[in-house]
Formats: C-alpha cells, sequence, structure tokens
C-alpha cells in the first residue's frame, strides 16, 4: 500500500531511524527529530495506527512489519537519491534537502534509473 501522504511517509522514516537508535522510540523523540509539536505527532501517529503502519502500547511506537518495510522503501529512496545527486554534483546539505522532497515524488522508473546508475559506479 502506498502513502499518498508526504507527512506520513517522513513520520515512518523518521519512527524507522530513531529506532535504529533507541531502544525506544516516544512521540517526543519523533517531535524533537522532526521539528514539530506533539499535538501534530499525535495526529499522524493515530493515522499510522490505522492504517497499519505503527502500533503503540501507549508510551512507545512500533513499527508493524508493513511499517518497517514501507519506512525502508522510503528511506532507501532519499539514500539513493541522495548518493545520485552527490555524483553528479550537488554539494552535500544540499544534495540532502532535494532527496527529501525528490523521495515522495520520483517515479518508479525514475529511481530505477538512478538506482542502476549509483550501483554501477565503483565503490
Amino acid at each position: 500500500m502506498k502513502i499518498n501522504n508526504r507527512s506520513s511517509e517522513d513520520y515512518l522514516e523518521n519512527i524507522l531511524l530513531l529506532s535504529r537508535e533507541l531502544q525506544f522510540v516516544h512521540r517526543i523523540d519523533v517531535a524533537r527529530r522532526m521539528g514539530v509539536s506533539q499535538p501534530a505527532v499525535q495526529k499522524a501517529i493515530k493515522l499510522l495506527i490505522e492504517s497499519g503502519f505503527i502500533t503503540t502500547d501507549g508510551m512507545h511506537i512500533y513499527l508493524t512489519e508493513r511499517g518497517r518495510e514501507y519506512a525502508s522503501a522510503v528511506y532507501e529512496r532519499h539514500c539513493v537519491i541522495t548518493e545520485f545527486l552527490r555524483l553528479i554534483g550537488v554539494e552535500g546539505e544540499a544534495a540532502e534537502a532535494d532527496a527529501c522532497e525528490m523521495e515522495h515524488i520520483v517515479s518508479p522508473a525514475t529511481f530505477a534509473a538512478m538506482k542502476a546508475f549509483v550501483d554501477s559506479r565503483p565503490r
């Protein structure tokens, strides 16, 4: 299932990254990382629970298997696009910022071409 909401994708991606850094992810962690209010996080959490992407025990936020897969795909798009932009000469911060925008709108065909280009480069 594709989320048609950039904000939800951003929340999932950030919850994934926080879950890699912290034993438990809390709403306040998400709010701080994303620079948003706790009520905004609460609203997003509600939508993500209803969509089956996360669960919560009241205190902690957990990605479901479906949520983890979706968040991982969003993060992969982000990383590949960032690397692609760097390879074609876009500087660090600009590449990162542009990738944050592009990861939500790039077509599967364009992403596949970017990924093939990045993967073909010597490491």
